[in-house]
């Protein structure tokens, strides 16, 4: 098996807020006011092989995007390790641990926050190949015009601000961004969540031709299945900070396995079905201040038994390629 290209193990973050002033003098009259933590990701396991799509989806609140920004550097885990081509991320240091973060870039979901809105496009693309040395700065110009029109943006329009564009097309900007420093990987957390439905498909179609014609490999972070379908070739069901399922594309989406994936299929449209009776997944999904012991699904399985509620389910072997975390699956609900 080659070595993965990002891979992570046992990473878990958690977000924690000391107490505020109030807090602390209540304490000092005995409260027992605590720091407060959420924890966004617990003990997740990740692999995305070379030229490799993987899908990871799961409701808003789950913890994949926050799984995403670890993977592309913005936030370092609470606990476990990233590696990048078989190295741990923390060993690298000085221009191995720069050059390794130009491997894995990050297209956020709202492409006009992401976007300095005092930069003109030209800038907002080329300031980090410049900064960086990708090209010698005879070059860059020339270097930056063909990356634009890889994104599918006209060289022409280098000069204006990020307002004066669509939302497809600031989002095509920050592709290029991503592009111009020649990443490995893309993490695209919801990249196409806040686009109209036409434009979505011709991003998703530009994903699709970068990965050909350059090699890239993706994690295509989203809450719509159904959109990932169409460009992973594997996928990570996450819920409340867990990966619960795991495997190939066409596998996954004929035969689910988990119980909380079956119910993220049933929702998603579908014209043999548009006469079916809507079920969405009964209940609220838990907080992450106060995960349910356990499966942190059972609260909301319809399969749910006793077992459920005190044993964590490990994340098993259930066939070639194919992983799932469920106590109905070892015989022991």
């Amino acid at each position: 098996m080659p070595t993965p290209l990002i891979e992570t193990r046992a990473v878990s973050r958690v977000f924690t807020r000391k107490p505020d002033l109030a807090a602390r003098l209540a304490n000092l009259l005995g409260a027992n006011q605590k720091d407060i933590a959420v924890h966004a990701v617990d003990s997740v396991d990740l692999t995305v092989h070379e030229g490799e799509a993987v899908g990871l989806v799961g409701e808003s609140g789950c913890g994949k995007s926050t799984l995403g920004r670890m993977i592309a550097g913005i936030d370092r885990p609470t606990a476990g390790t990233v590696f990048y081509r078989g190295v741990p991320l923390s060993d690298l240091k000085g221009e191995e641990a720069r050059r390794a973060a130009l491997k894995v870039q990050m297209v956020f979901q709202d492409p006009l926050d992401s976007l300095n809105p005092r930069y003109r496009m030209g800038r907002l693309v080329g300031e980090a190949p410049a900064y960086h040395r990708v090209r010698p700065r005879a070059e860059l110009n020339g270097y930056i015009d063909g990356i634009l029109r890889k994104a599918g943006l006209d060289p022409s329009t280098k000069d204006r601000f990020p307002h004066q564009f669509s939302g497809g097309q600031r989002q095509r900007i920050g592709i290029a961004r991503a592009l111009a420093v020649e990443p490995d990987l893309i993490v695209c957390d919801e990249a196409v969540a806040s686009l109209d439905v036409s434009i979505q498909a011709q991003i998703i179609n530009l994903f699709m031709e970068l990965r050909r014609d350059l090699g890239l490999s993706y994690l295509f972070v989203s809450h719509d299945i159904g959109v990932v379908r169409h460009i992973a070739d594997r996928v990570m069901v996450m819920y409340l900070g867990r990966i619960v399922e795991e495997g190939a594309v066409a596998e996954l989406f004929s035969s689910p396995n988990h119980p909380y994936t079956r119910a993220l299929l049933r929702e998603v449209p579908r014209l043999d079905r548009r006469h079916a009776t809507f079920n969405p997944v009964k209940g609220e999904i838990p907080s992450p201040l106060a995960p349910p012991p356990g499966c942190h699904f059972h609260p909301r399985c319809p399969f749910a038994k006793p077992i459920c509620r005190e044993l964590k389910p490990e994340l098993r072997d259930i066939g070639p390629g194919r992983r799932s975390a469920c106590h109905l699956n070892d015989g022991n609900a």
